[in-house]
């Protein structure tokens, strides 16, 4: 398995995006934040965006941010958009980081099941500790949340196994990594757009204003139909890796 950056590999960037798209839900696509920030991280910071290939084909790629952070949960970014935010800001004011927080994670349909996700969260913890960041963080979007949207991220977190591991999978996966977690990031992501843009991004209609629970939406989708507007804030959940993985399994 051959680690690379997207960087060393900008060829790759097309193939690359067609393998993980699929693995996301098309409203995850146009939040305001990203919009404005991702192409600037993409510039600042491309050593932090791998991809992991087998037999020179792309089966699975994540990239993070560096950031400051104390180490206090009070002086976390509010979530995905929040680190997004803070990470460009700092860097563009001259800032040193300290910190690297993954900001996603993903597995080509043909690589799953080979723990390919943790390989590229450990290529990334390698890159920061290489860089000086002595601190490792993910605002984590939990697999399988979006079965239970009426429910708090922070009651979500507290389901486990017999095992002690958690019930989700990818939560799961950074636990055996050695990751505490943290709390709730309660306004992660924030998505906003028309009715329209809604019924297309969701592939569903909205006849009247209200809550709405929408396929991969890890909470309700808020419809009001006199405004023309949707409204989608997710939650997700922030957890700490040591700096060196344990690879506990």
């Amino acid at each position: 398995m051959q680690v690379v950056t997207t960087s060393e590999r900008p060829g790759l960037a097309d193939e690359a995006g067609a393998a993980f798209r699929e693995r996301w839900p098309e409203f995850i696509f146009h939040g305001a934040v990203p919009a404005h920030s991702l192409p600037r991280v993409q510039q600042y910071f491309p050593e932090y965006s791998v991809l992991l290939l087998d037999g020179g084909r792309v089966v699975a790629g994540g990239w993070g941010v560096p950031l400051g952070w104390n180490g206090s949960v009070d002086d976390l970014p509010g979530g995905y958009d929040g680190a997004l935010i803070r990470s460009v800001t700092e860097y563009e004011a001259g800032q040193r980081p300290n910190t690297l927080s993954f900001m996603a994670a993903s597995v080509a349909a043909e690589g799953g099941g080979r723990g390919l996700a943790a390989q590229v969260l450990r290529a990334l913890t390698e890159r920061g500790r290489e860089a000086g960041l002595g601190r490792v963080v993910a605002p984590l979007r939990p697999t399988l949340k979006h079965r239970y949207p009426a429910f708090p991220m922070g009651e979500y977190a507290r389901w486990t196994r017999a095992d002690g591991l958690s019930t989700d999978p990818w939560i799961r996966t950074h636990q055996r990594m050695g990751a505490v977690i943290l709390g709730p990031a309660e306004r992660s992501m924030v998505v906003e757009g028309t009715v329209a843009e809604w019924e297309t991004w969701a592939d569903m209609a909205f006849p009247v204003s209200g809550s709405y629970v929408v396929p991969e939406a890890l909470n309700l989708v808020v419809i009001d139909r006199e405004r023309d507007r949707g409204r989608y804030t997710e939650e997700n959940l922030w957890v700490e890796h040591p700096a060196a993985p344990s690879g506990r399994t």
